[in-house]
């Protein structure tokens, strides 16, 4: 005899599987995003403030990029950390965590491309 598993409705509690919200992988993603994003920011800003540039070079052998770097990675961890704590106990949907991720991504990684940022640099 054969049964078509198809067919058949099974919940989780059948199974023995606890629903868990899915909360902190959106929050996981959405700050990858961020992060992305946050990079870009930074470029354009080191291109178009000669004080943020300064400012942003903490090794004069690296440049403004050390100081990009760094900020970028304290923006995206706290991000992480405000969007885990915030999302921690809530259903969302991942998929639109990952749209809006990748939204925010291709903005940074267009910040990123030299004619774009170079367009910020003031009038010489």
């Amino acid at each position: 005899m054969t049964t078509n598993l198809m067919n058949e409705s099974v919940s989780l509690e059948d199974l023995g599987v606890q629903d868990k919200a899915d909360g902190p992988v959106a929050a996981a993603i959405l700050a990858g995003g961020f992060g992305a994003f946050m990079l870009g920011v930074f470029t354009i800003l080191a291109e178009a403030s000669a004080g943020f540039k300064a400012f942003a070079t903490l090794d004069a052998g690296v440049g403004a990029l050390s100081g990009k770097a760094v900020f970028t990675v304290i923006a995206w961890l706290a991000a992480w950390a405000g969007l885990h704590f915030a999302l921690r106990t809530k259903h969302f949907d991942v998929g639109r965590a990952l749209m809006i991720a990748l939204v925010l991504i291709a903005i940074g990684v267009v910040a990123t491309i030299p004619p774009v940022f170079v367009m910020f640099a003031p009038a010489e």
